[in-house]
């Protein structure tokens, strides 16, 4: 199984750098037009597998597994590696592979009914954001766990706040789940790990961790942060944190959930690109 299993991906690796009409894949076309309307190239693609588990009922057999992406990425003069990880399932019948399917995600914890906002008191909270510790932090953890911290299924979310507070940014309002930005004693507020709290809270926050919205994606710095409206519907369910700038200055991101490093921001290479898709840009203040 493991062989077949193999063969696959080295066929669909193949696919990312020289596309077969009779055999493209709706995630290979994806990547492939980004690529192309970016001026970008994927010279070399590896997939890497590491099984995580296996089900077996009479002559059916289910494999769940770890597919590792590596993609050259040629772009002008400039070349880098983007990572993604993706969990998915290939199943067998009689010992024939006969589907292969990525595992989907959905956030499955319950939205406060609002935020409560902080407000301004007079002694000041002060801190100094370190966008390269935070980078540094993002580029160590993109495709692990930190166990100091707590673990999601949906992960997008912790995995930028963890990035943040390791840059210096304060944590306040524990122990009030719909109040601040914190995490610790094993709870967290809702805005350290929950996509849509987490936009609200960077758009109104007055105390502690704060920052302002720009316009669009190249004003971004190292450090700072995306979150993803996909289908347009006012609800965010996605967040990245800045770690690098193409060479047209554009934002490349590291995230969890789908364990991405080096990934370009829009993310119309995923499968949960919709043409309804929003954005808000966070620029992180430096210093309070």
């Amino acid at each position: 199984m493991k062989k077949q299993l193999q063969h696959l991906l080295e066929t669909r690796a193949q696919l990312f750098v020289s596309a077969r009409d009779d055999m493209m894949e709706e995630a290979v076309e994806r990547k492939r037009r980004l690529c192309e309307k970016r001026g970008a190239e994927i010279v070399r693609c590896t997939i890497h597998c590491q099984v995580a588990g296996k089900h077996v009922v009479e002559n059916e057999a289910r494999l769940t597994y770890y597919a590792h992406y590596q993609f050259l990425i040629k772009h002008g003069n400039e070349m880098y590696v983007e990572e993604q990880i993706e969990e998915r399932q290939a199943y067998f019948v009689d010992g024939e592979l006969a589907k292969d399917e990525k595992i989907s995600k959905t956030d499955g914890e319950l939205e406060p009914p609002r935020l409560e906002r902080e407000m301004p008191v007079d002694e000041r909270i002060s801190y100094e954001y370190n966008r390269a510790q935070a980078v540094r932090y993002a580029e160590i953890w993109w495709n692990s766990y930190n166990p100091a911290f707590p673990k999601f299924d949906v992960d997008c979310t912790n995995f930028v706040s963890q990035c943040l507070y390791a840059g210096g940014a304060p944590m306040t309002g524990y122990p009030n789940r719909a109040k601040g930005w914190w995490c610790k004693n094993n709870s967290w507020s809702y805005s350290w790990a929950v996509a849509h709290s987490f936009r609200w809270y960077l758009s109104g926050a007055r105390v502690g961790l704060q920052a302002v919205e720009v316009s669009s994606p190249e004003k971004l710095m190292a450090g700072d942060v995306i979150c993803y409206d996909f289908q347009g519907n006012g609800r965010f369910d996605h967040s990245t944190i800045v770690v690098a700038k193409d060479k047209d200055g554009m934002p490349l991101v590291n995230a969890h959930t789908t364990n991405s490093r080096m990934r370009y921001w829009s993310y119309e290479d995923s499968s949960a690109y919709t043409p309804n898709i929003r954005y808000k840009f966070f620029h992180i203040i430096d210093r309070k």
